[in-house]
This record gives C-alpha cells, structure tokens and sequence, in this order.
C-alpha cells in the first residue's frame, strides 16, 4: 500500500483469506505498512463492528465477526 494508507476492505479480504485469527504484525507485513498503521485501522474495524479483537498475553489477534 502507498503513504502507509490502507483500506479496511483491503484488510477483511486478507483476513477472510486466511480463515483464522491474524495479529497485527501479519496484517503489517501483508500490507506493507507500519505496525501503528496496521493496528490503527484494525482497532477502528473493531469499533465499526466488522472483526473482534481477541488480547491474549500481549498479542492482539483479530477475527472477523
């Protein structure tokens, strides 16, 4: 992605692709972008209602809803 701008379509595709839980750093590196960028959309999907987040010993995993 260009100017570490992403979209929450590109995200859901990649997270239905995968079929299970995905961190951050996954979503990060799929989409070439920052770590703060990745999570900054991640958390607003989470507040759309679109995926939940799931905190397990200092890892955020994500999951569509």
């Amino acid at each position: 992605m260009k100017n570490g701008k992403i979209s929450n379509k590109d995200i859901l595709k990649l997270i239905e692709k995968r079929g299970k839980v995905v961190t951050t750093t996954e979503i990060a590196e799929q989409l070439k972008v920052s770590w703060n960028t990745a999570e900054k959309a991640l958390l607003e999907l989470t507040i759309d209602g679109k995926i939940l987040r799931l905190k397990k010993a200092g890892v955020n995993l994500w999951v569509l809803k």
